[in-house]
């Protein structure tokens, strides 16, 4: 695959929740192309279809029709088990709450996706320190997630989500919980793993964080409402 071409790939996506009269329209159509190692915000007002976008794009659900190519291949046709080896393979997720285990320590926290590959421990070890490292949390390995403050305990999800070298991060409201300065910081580190080749997607509702991606695609009633490029990244608010 060339850098230009499209790593991501919907082709009018539709999915609808309940049936019947009680049935919802999430999604009316929706056509997205997302360039291999694009950063990407995802913007727009609550049920605007964003969410379930990120969804079907981490293949956590499927679309009710339409067609949703990863790297050519078409996800709607694969089962839940092949859904999921793709997951784990090529995708590293980021939330806002954090969703680390509280009682484990961070490295054990950012060795939970190898364990679930099967890498014996002390190649856990390795790898996980190392991604501790990149998001400068190395010397905390043995806290808590309750010994660490929000914007350390995201840095210990980042650092899990990109334990397993995905090809594709994908960050819900990654600083929705974290004071502007920690907010700034997360940024910075999302840009910087972009900077290496992973394409990042993020929803976001604020402006100064969208700032620091390339394509900012707008959401609206279920629908891609506009699609935005900025040519310069990195550039938030003061830089």
């Amino acid at each position: 695959m060339t850098a230009d071409a499209p790593i991501i790939q919907l082709r009018n996506v539709t999915k609808t929740f309940g049936s019947g009269p009680a049935a919802f329209q999430a999604l009316k159509g929706v056509d997205l192309d997302i360039a291999a190692g694009d950063f990407v915000a995802v913007m727009g007002p609550s049920g605007s279809g964003k969410s379930t976008t990120m969804n079907i794009l981490g293949c956590l659900d499927v679309p009710t029709s339409g067609a949703f190519l990863f790297k050519g291949v078409h996800v709607e046709r694969l089962d839940r088990d092949q859904r999921a080896l793709l997951r784990r393979k090529y995708f590293g997720f980021v939330f806002q709450g954090f969703n680390l285990l509280p009682r484990t320590s961070a490295l054990e926290n950012v060795e939970l996706p190898l364990l679930y590959r099967g890498e014996e421990k002390h190649k856990r070890r390795e790898v996980a320190m190392q991604a501790l490292d990149k998001v400068g949390l190395k010397d905390w390995w043995d806290h808590t997630p309750g010994e660490l403050s929000g914007g350390q305990q995201q840095r210990v999800a980042i650092a899990r989500a990109i334990v397993t070298q995905p090809d594709v991060l994908l960050a819900d409201e990654p600083t929705g919980n974290l004071d502007t300065a920690r907010s700034l910081e997360i940024m910075e580190l999302l840009s910087e793993f972009n900077a290496t080749g992973i394409t990042v997607l993020m929803v976001t509702h604020e402006p100064d964080m969208a700032a620091y991606a390339r394509t900012v695609v707008h959401f609206r009633d279920g629908l891609v409402e506009r699609v935005d490029q900025h040519h310069h990244q990195g550039q938030a608010v003061g830089s």
